[in-house]
């Protein structure tokens, strides 16, 4: 906004300054002009008036010494002629075809026919403008001769240009002093707007402790930020209320899930055999829930509020995932490998590609046939680095792999108990960090996760100075119980839903 103020009393001056300056150095070069054309007819109507006495009397010699002291006088050159164009008189030396052409010349034979007044002529010899006053010679009504008077006109341009550039430095300076009044003026009347902005810059950011000032700038901007400070006000109570709820769902949603699950397992012992299979069906649909529950409230968790990226030591995260992970793999007969070159730091929400490798890694146990191998790589890109888990199962078609990041989507023939949140989560973390996930078609079968995410300066791989170590953060979205447990067999970590260690064959997406 200051800018396109400033820019717009700029603009307005300059149009200003145009409009007064250009008439004014156009009718000054004019006045100059006529001004040096006059001085120059007076000179030659005083030598046509020597010259006409001394050619009655016969003072030829005392002409001659007139005209060479006019012309030394005014700087130019002054020569007189007869009535039949020959040479009398003059103050610079002339050709014989110079002499001869002299009655040619169009201000010379003007003046010879009588003209009255003078002839003007501008002309260009030598690269000097000359210009040219003729004057007919008159004793009584006889026709005597002409004298021709020309001076140069180098000094009434000098004068000319020196009144333009005169006028340029001026409206220059206009210009200049207008430019630092006009951005006094844009900086304060932007004011208002800028606090505006930097409320919501706030608000944007997650704090809503600064309302904006509604008690400057014009009506306007007052409404506006009236308008803004209500609409925050809102929001902030939309968020609470939803904190509120996240966190008293949490508490309130774990309790009966936990009593239920206990319950359950406690009648497993007086179950007949032939009801175990619903039993056991009863028992999946509960963890299930909890699972789903769990992911529910990490998928709220994390957008309730804006999440600032942050430096991350990617070779830590992938090798500290990889050794947690590998025993729980060995455990269904996979092989878990780390390959690709140290890709250094990225930008990602702290704590989000701990749970994003989580999350992709129980997926891909689950459909990994045993004596296959998944593999975590690690890529350098032009844009920042690269992560991604490929495995060897059954893979997914064009259309599943659009659908799988949608939430509780699952592919038809996946196994009982995922929730569909696993993906949804790992897209979400992934966009927060300024990143891309993709589903792709694995080498040789199966599938590829790609995750992309933004570099940063390259840093100590050992820890960045200001930021928590990887190790002592706590996953985004984790929740009471839900953290990861590959350990335990789980595999899971909050929202991914993978069903732990039960039914692992079937189509992946649907975590």
């Amino acid at each position: 906004m200051t800018r396109r103020l400033l820019l717009s009393y700029l603009t307005l001056s300059a149009l200003v300054l145009l409009c007064l300056e250009l008439p004014l150095g156009y009718v000054y070069s004019r006045a100059e002009r006529e001004r040096a054309t006059n001085a120059a007819h007076q000179e030659a109507e005083s030598v046509a008036d020597y010259a006409s006495l001394s050619l009655a009397y016969d003072g030829s010699g005392e002409l001659a010494a007139r005209v060479v002291t006019c012309a030394n006088r005014i700087g130019g050159q002054v020569l007189v002629v007869n009535a039949a164009g020959g040479l009398i008189a003059t103050s610079h030396p002339l050709a014989a075809d110079e002499q001869a052409a002299l009655a040619n010349r169009p201000e010379i034979a003007e003046a010879l026919r009588g003209g009255s007044g003078a002839d003007v002529h501008t002309t260009s010899i030598g690269g000097v403008s000359w210009l040219s006053v003729a004057v007919p010679v008159k004793h009584g009504r006889t026709l005597q001769g002409a004298v021709r008077l020309a001076v140069p006109t180098e000094a009434i341009a000098s004068d000319v240009h020196r009144v333009w550039l005169g006028l340029a430095l001026g409206g220059l300076g206009v210009l200049v002093a207008v430019a630092t009044v006009a951005f006094a003026l844009a900086r304060w009347i932007g004011r208002p707007i800028r606090e505006l902005e930097r409320a919501a810059q706030t608000l944007a950011s997650g704090s809503l402790a600064t309302p904006a000032s509604v008690t400057t700038g014009p009506p306007e901007v007052r409404v506006l930020a009236a308008t803004f400070n209500r609409t925050a006000a809102l929001l902030e109570q939309l968020l609470a209320s939803q904190s509120a709820f996240a966190g008293e769902a949490s508490h309130q949603l774990k309790t009966p899930l936990a009593a239920l699950r206990l319950r359950l397992d406690n009648l497993e012992a007086d179950v007949p055999p032939h009801l175990r299979g619903n039993l056991t069906a009863a028992m999946t649909e509960t963890e299930r829930l909890a699972r789903m529950v769990e992911g529910l409230l990490a998928l709220a968790r994390m957008e309730e509020k804006a999440l600032t990226p942050e430096p991350v030591d990617l070779d830590l995260a992938v090798e500290e995932r990889v050794a947690a992970w590998s025993g729980l793999f060995e455990q269904y007969g996979v092989r878990l490998v780390a390959v690709g070159n140290p890709v250094g730091t990225a930008l990602a929400v702290p704590g989000a590609v701990e749970q994003i490798l989580d999350n992709l890694l129980s997926n891909a146990l689950r459909v990994a046939p045993r004596g296959s191998a998944v593999t975590v790589g690690r890529r350098l890109r032009t844009t920042g680095a690269e992560l991604h888990v490929a495995d060897q199962g059954p893979g997914m078609t064009a259309e599943q792999r659009r659908r799988a990041f949608d939430r509780f989507w699952r592919a038809p023939d996946s196994p009982k108990g995922g929730t569909g949140l696993g993906l949804a989560l790992v897209q979400r973390l992934t966009l927060a960090g300024g990143g891309e996930a993709l589903l792709l078609p694995a080498p040789g079968g199966g599938l590829k996760a790609v995750i992309r995410l933004q570099s940063v300066l390259p840093r100590r791989t050992a820890g960045f100075p200001g930021i928590p170590h990887p190790r002592r953060r706590a996953p985004v979205g984790a929740g009471a119980g839900a953290g990861t447990s590959a350990g335990r067999g789980t595999g899971v970590t909050a929202g991914a839903g993978a069903g732990g260690g039960r039914g692992r064959r079937g189509r992946q997406g649907a975590p």
